[in-house]
């Protein structure tokens, strides 16, 4: 049946022209101090600094790449920004200790690509407490330069005000330094927004909602930004979940949310009318969001591709797609073309008598469907199976 225009009306003003935009803070660095031990004498140091411009200056080509043995990559890109190094000497130590601490050449040449400011950057002030921030946390050596190179912008945070406190609220939901590491080695904005005005409201908000902690801490690893917006924007997605009838008791809720908030406006009409396009009712498009969120995730262009590939095979009508919502999710040159071949093949020599159900053909896995539709007849179908990407260790379950 069809839903009233109200309904279809409600589906098209969900999404506002002023979609959530990520709120991005500014981070000031401060003078922050702490004790060091003094460095290892026996550690290896770079040759001496030879000044090729004579004036107590050295170029980026000469310092990054002949002495600190950088990519002629990454050396370009530096050199469009910052020339000239003004103190060959205080930028050489600072790469000597983000090296002797754990910073492999790959990991600085990605810092100092970001943020080729940092070769001027006060050692003593700026760099070395934020490393001895990490270190007095426990995090591993190992952990400290991956983190760090994958937002250097922490560098230029405070300390007291932005980077300590974040290490303590992320420990404290996540339970262990080890769990805060694996987060930060996905998202460096962890430590470079205000948690207190992001992450801690919106995870007491979601908690409020009905969203247990466990889904809660999931989500985190796999769309950490959702997050971080605004606590205001973090309302709107769930409002748009509920206006969608997505019961908040459901698992799917918070994934309604979090895929309500990652479109546009004109993004979310493209799909609606791809949908309908296609065959979707209202109602269809309804029950696909509540019980499958993820599938507006998916571009229009993929919908589109995704359907009509089922729908040439002639053995899929309209009807199954809408029962089977998910079905749009899967990769056409990865899943389905090598099982339509093998399933033409097999029905073209009689091997089978008919197709599986929709329900089974895109959800079976690659284990399952080796071993029922092509291990039985490698001959038949084995060359033309592995020759379009599939691998035979796909038979292991």
């Amino acid at each position: 049946m069809m839903a009233s225009p109200l309904v279809r009306k409600s589906l098209t003003r969900l999404f506002p022209n002023n979609s959530s935009s990520f709120f991005i803070c500014k981070c000031k660095s401060y003078n922050v101090y702490y004790y060091f031990s003094t460095s290892n004498s026996k550690e290896k140091q770079p040759p001496p600094i030879v000044n090729t411009t004579g004036r107590g200056t050295a170029t980026v080509s000469d310092f990054l790449l002949h002495r600190h043995h950088f990519s002629p990559e990454a050396t370009k890109q530096v050199a469009s920004v910052l020339p000239l190094i003004k103190n060959p000497h205080k930028s050489d130590s600072l790469l000597s200790f983000l090296r002797n601490s754990g910073f492999s050449n790959p990991q600085l040449e990605k810092t100092v690509k970001s943020r080729p400011e940092l070769l001027s950057a006060d050692l003593d002030k700026i760099i070395k407490p934020k490393i001895k921030i990490f270190q007095d946390f426990g995090f591993s050596p190992s952990d400290i330069p991956e983190i760090i190179s994958k937002e250097p912008l922490v560098f230029h945070c405070s300390a007291n005000n932005r980077i300590i406190p974040a290490l303590s609220v992320l420990n404290g939901l996540l339970g262990s330094v080890p769990e805060v590491a694996k987060l930060l080695k996905l998202s460096g904005w962890f430590l470079v927004l205000d948690l207190e005005k992001t992450l801690v409201p919106n995870v007491e908000f979601l908690k409020s909602c009905g969203i247990s902690m466990d889904q809660i801490t999931k989500l985190i690893y796999t769309f950490p930004r959702f997050f971080l917006h605004k606590p205001q924007v973090m309302k709107t997605f769930v409002d748009k979940a509920d206006a969608m009838g997505v019961d908040r008791s459901s698992g799917m809720f918070i994934h309604a949310a979090r895929v309500a908030g990652s479109m546009t406006n004109e993004t979310w009409e493209l799909k609606l009318k791809t949908l309908r396009d296609l065959g979707f009712s209202e109602d269809d498009i309804l029950r696909a969001f509540r019980n499958v969120p993820f599938v507006f995730a998916v571009s229009a262009k993929k919908i589109r591709e995704v359907t009509e590939l089922l729908l040439g095979t002639g053995k899929f009508d309209m009807s199954c797609i809408v029962n089977y919502p998910t079905s749009l999710l899967y990769s056409i040159e990865k899943r389905y073309k090598p099982r339509i071949q093998v399933l033409t093949i097999l029905e073209e020599k009689n091997l089978i008598k008919k197709w599986p159900s929709l329900g089974t053909f895109h959800l079976l896995s690659d284990a399952k469907f080796f071993n029922k539709f092509v291990h039985p007849h490698l001959n038949e179908v084995g060359k033309v199976y592995y020759g379009i990407g599939e691998k035979s260790s796909a038979a292991k379950e």
